[in-house]
């Protein structure tokens, strides 16, 4: 009895783990981690590169007469987020084959114009003929079409976390909202250009390099709608 038991509890204990380890397979996730180029790349060292004269215009990387744009490692630039997909794939395939083989022989012929003899020789190949036929066919046809139309649209402030040597920005942002117990997270990084930034200290989300854009809501509304851990388990095992 205490074996009954004490294998009951082994199998529940690897049932618990093993669903720990499966709940979230099926769960699509982002890592926000630089991309390894930027974690090579030194940073940029801060220096002044000219004497001052004493202008009244400015000099340097702050000129009297410039936008406002960030040019520093902590600057605030705004991303304009605008993502747009839209795809339409249609395809058929239609498949048809036949076969039909056939094999037969006499071990006798006759030549002759004796109709008795050729009457026996037609007999003897009665017994002896070797035949065989066979026929086989096979046919499949399919079809399917799929249409995606998605876009979002939204607006987030990111730092700079790093200056490349090259002069490029690897930038970083965030931003939770919480409405009625209804949390928005939006998330971003990725790599832009200086020259890419307009006057507004503006930059479009399609002109930064290995961009990573995570929206996502959570609360009541998001758990009602996802399917529950023992459903994502036995759809990931399931083989059919």
């Amino acid at each position: 009895m205490n074996k009954i038991k004490l294998t009951t509890f082994i199998l529940l204990l690897s049932v618990v783990v093993f669903s720990g380890c499966t709940a979230n397979l099926t769960d699509p996730e982002i890592n926000f981690e630089p991309p390894a180029y930027v974690e090579q790349m030194p940073a940029k060292e801060d220096q002044q590169d000219f004497a001052s004269t004493g202008s009244i215009f400015g000099q340097g990387e702050n000129p009297l007469f410039s936008d406002h744009k960030a040019m520093h490692v902590s600057d605030i630039v705004t991303v304009v987020i605008s993502e747009a997909a839209k795809s339409s794939n249609t395809g058929s395939k239609q498949l048809s084959e036949n076969d039909t083989s056939a094999l037969g022989g006499g071990l006798f012929s006759s030549t002759g114009v004796n109709s008795a003899m050729n009457s026996k020789v037609a007999d003897i190949n009665g017994f002896s003929n070797v035949g065989f036929n066979s026929n086989s066919s096979s046919a499949y046809k399919g079809s399917g079409s799929a249409t995606k139309d998605a876009s979002f649209t939204t607006t987030i402030s990111a730092r700079i976390v790093k200056i490349l040597k090259n002069g490029n920005y690897y930038i970083s942002g965030k931003r939770e909202i919480l409405i009625d117990d209804q949390k928005q997270i939006v998330q971003l990084s990725g790599v832009i250009r200086p020259y890419d930034i307009d006057q507004y200290n503006k930059i479009n989300s399609s002109q930064i390099s290995d961009a990573k854009i995570l929206y996502k809501t959570e609360g009541d509304m998001d758990r009602a709608t996802q399917q529950g851990w023992g459903t994502k388990i036995v759809q990931s095992i399931w083989p059919f």
